[in-house]
């Protein structure tokens, strides 16, 4: 039986999930050498934003505006990416932070997913589909290490 709450509760962290990995790709792109590596990035970013659309329509049919990513937890990351690439400005180094971000996502997400049980299908599917697009990325870039 599926509950409203945790089903809104999963699509806000799905929500705010993809909002930072789109800002984190968005934040390490132009420094990305390798041409077939900054493809892989762009299209994780597609699939993000598809599945961000999919997430948005949903969390409408339960009248929610969804939630941005904790200002704090973002700021610390942006700084955290740009005192790396200032060290050390090289697509290891990118591929390094992608890598962190893509694992803290799938580790969250994989906890909100075993959380909030009583989320619908729809809204667990759109989680386990986002947490296999982290852990594809990661595996992706594995190259670039």
């Amino acid at each position: 039986m599926s509950n409203s709450g945790d089903t809104v509760k999963l699509l806000r962290e799905c929500d705010s999930g993809i909002k930072m990995g789109v800002s984190s790709i968005n934040d390490v792109l132009d420094n990305v050498k390798d041409e077939r590596f900054k493809s892989t990035l762009i299209d994780c970013r597609n699939q993000h934003e598809k599945l961000a659309d999919e997430i948005e329509n949903l969390l409408e049919e339960h009248h929610d505006e969804g939630k941005n990513p904790n200002p704090m937890v973002k700021g610390m990351s942006w700084i955290k990416t740009n005192v790396k690439l200032a060290a050390d400005n090289s697509d290891k180094t990118i591929a390094d932070l992608m890598t962190d971000g893509c694992n803290m996502g799938v580790k969250s997400l994989s906890r909100y997913i075993n959380q909030y049980t009583s989320a619908d299908d729809k809204s667990r599917s759109v989680a386990n589909r986002l947490v296999d697009i982290e852990a594809g990325l990661s595996n992706d870039i594995r190259q670039y290490l």
